[in-house]
């Protein structure tokens, strides 16, 4: 398997991750400070939330692939494994939310980019 490591389409990438991050910060936010629902999960369930949209937004804007429940899966699974893993350090470590989602969506924004090209989205040749 070649990787391509170049940032072709991320400008895409990163339009939809602005709106991304809106979804998430603002449900973060709302299961966190509102519901007092644990970092872990309020980042997870944000996450939930603006990676539906921004799986179908990449997969029709950024990728111009199909999407499909395989895709969906490995895409979900990956980054919301990522997400509880950064939200469960910041409880561990007593961070405040904002750290949380700024760590988040820094390391989501570039891991989430390349997964994304290299991993749900690559074109398969025979």
């Amino acid at each position: 398997m070649r990787w391509d490591l170049s940032f072709k389409g991320f400008s895409n990438y990163l339009s939809i991750g602005v709106l991304n991050t809106l979804i998430h910060w603002t449900a973060f936010l709302i299961f966190h400070s509102l519901l007092s629902i644990s970092q872990a999960l309020s980042n997870l369930g944000a996450f939930a939330l603006a990676a539906t949209f921004s799986f179908y937004a990449n997969a029709r804007y950024t990728f111009r692939a199909q999407a499909s429940l395989r895709r969906y899966l490995l895409f979900i699974l990956f980054m919301g494994f990522l997400s509880l893993l950064i939200g469960w350090s910041a409880d561990s470590l007593m961070l405040p939310g904002l750290i949380t989602l700024l760590v988040f969506s820094t390391i989501s924004l570039v891991a989430g980019f390349f997964y994304s090209k290299q991993v749900v989205f690559r074109e398969r040749r025979p």
